[in-house]
């Protein structure tokens, strides 16, 4: 059996990019969202979109790339912990 890779919520690579002298409030206040959206993504209760990735690039020199995989990867992570139907899979059949 192997082991589930379990990788970490954007959020919680966020709060370590976060100067140790900023408030929620200052960075919120740099990234143009209100507190309560910055504090639902660090403590994972909401995913990072793609417009938060831009702004999140802009102001910590990383590319929206990074913090997009990184939300899909944890979302397949989720996804693959929960209990799926049996779907059949397409038959594929040529056509003339």
């Amino acid at each position: 059996m192997t082991k589930m890779f379990n990788p970490a919520h954007p959020g919680e690579v966020l709060k370590e990019y976060i100067p140790a002298d900023m408030t929620i409030g200052q960075v919120a206040k740099t990234l143009a969202i209100t507190r309560l959206t910055l504090s639902k993504i660090l403590n994972a209760r909401s995913g990072v979109s793609a417009t938060m990735a831009i702004r999140l690039s802009k102001w910590l020199g990383t590319t929206p790339d990074y913090w997009l995989n990184m939300q899909v990867q944890w979302e397949l992570s989720q996804a693959k912990k929960e209990r799926l139907p049996k779907i059949k899979p397409l038959s594929r059949m040529l056509v003339h």
